[in-house]
């Protein structure tokens, strides 16, 4: 489905979101039902922190944990994916970088490494045939995203990816992997020539500020590679500020921030877990609707985008594992109650 343009009327949220009543937009009332339902802390969604709805670029709902307020930065997990996608967007659009290409990595550079074949689209794809454990789990062993992050590769989490054998050949086979998003990360700081603080300044310049995103701050390891996994602290309304930029396709009052069709590739399925859910390209796929897609992190950070709906939900907390079904079903029903109207 083609992506919604900014209403007619309706400014851009470069400082203050604008914000509107539900009213025909949608069931007002059952969206209250459910938000209040999730701050009450049910055990099988354990703790929210923040809900924010954003419907034709307004807000129109917002609510937060006690003691917490929209000021509040909050850990996105794996949602930095996503934050990850639109730097190394930023880096095609200003022509240094090809996704097409074979990705530079130097641990790869010797002639004979089959690695030295693995194009960055593949990376991006989670299609490397890199061998990793996506699994957080205490010694979690070789080549596993806790060893990376929190033992031995914790001062170097891209070469200690980089590091990892072929265990299929690049492009055949989908596995989502925490390794692969930390090499791309570096290979986006290189394309930039920017390393810890520099690159902080790069994404500040090139789109955090054009966002009017105050808040976002990336976290490095040892080596000044911001661990784009999994690490970057941001408000509730500034997730929702990336998710707008993607439901945009790109384009922020005017300006094109991201390539043409980046926001399409990021939302074409590139595979599926053993769960059988959908990956695009560094965003989720989102159950049940063809036309969504979204950031993901661990304990049920969420910045879902519903084209169709010109509608983000963000959802911000601790869930865990066993509670995404009932994530997945407050977001289901949160969504369902601006169906009725559609735009």
């Amino acid at each position: 489905m083609e992506l919604p343009t900014q209403p007619e009327g309706v400014a851009w949220p470069a400082g203050e979101w604008p914000r509107a009543d539900v009213g025909a937009n949608g069931d007002v009332a059952e969206l209250n039902r459910l938000i209040d339902r999730a701050f009450a802390g049910p055990p099988e969604l354990g703790q929210t922190r923040a809900v924010l709805v954003i419907h034709e670029g307004r807000i129109v709902a917002e609510r937060y944990a006690a003691g917490l307020d929209a000021t509040t930065t909050h850990r996105s997990w794996s949602m930095a994916k996503s934050w990850l996608h639109a730097m190394v967007g930023i880096l095609v659009r200003q022509g240094r970088l090809d996704i097409h290409a074979p990705a530079e990595v130097p641990e790869w550079a010797d002639a004979n490494d089959p690695r030295g074949a693995i194009t960055l689209d593949q990376l991006l794809r989670m299609r490397s045939g890199l061998h990793f454990v996506e699994e957080y789990v205490e010694g979690g062993g070789e080549a596993s995203v806790t060893d990376m992050i929190y033992g031995a590769g914790k001062d170097d989490v891209a070469g200690y990816a980089a590091r990892c054998r072929l265990a299929h050949e690049p492009g055949a086979v989908f596995y989502y992997s925490s390794g692969t998003s930390n090499i791309v990360a570096r290979i986006a700081q290189q394309a930039a020539d920017a390393h810890g603080p520099r690159w902080t300044e790069f994404m500040r310049r090139e789109l955090f500020e054009p966002l009017g995103a105050a808040s976002p701050t990336p976290k490095f390891d040892g080596a000044g590679t911001w661990i784009g996994s999994s690490y970057l602290f941001a408000t509730a309304q500034d997730f929702a500020r990336l998710g707008l930029l993607y439901l945009r396709g790109g384009m922020w009052n005017g300006r094109r921030i991201l390539p043409q069709g980046w926001a399409d590739y990021a939302r074409t399925e590139s595979g599926r877990d053993a769960e059988g859910k959908r990956y695009g390209a560094h965003f989720w796929l989102v159950p049940g609707d063809p036309d969504a897609f979204q950031c993901q992190g661990f304990e049920g950070q969420r910045t879902t985008i519903v084209p169709a709906l010109d509608l983000i939900v963000v959802r911000l907390g601790r869930t865990k594992p066993e509670g995404t079904p009932y994530l997945n079903t407050f977001m289901s029903d949160v969504i369902a109650c601006f169906r009725a109207s559609g735009r």
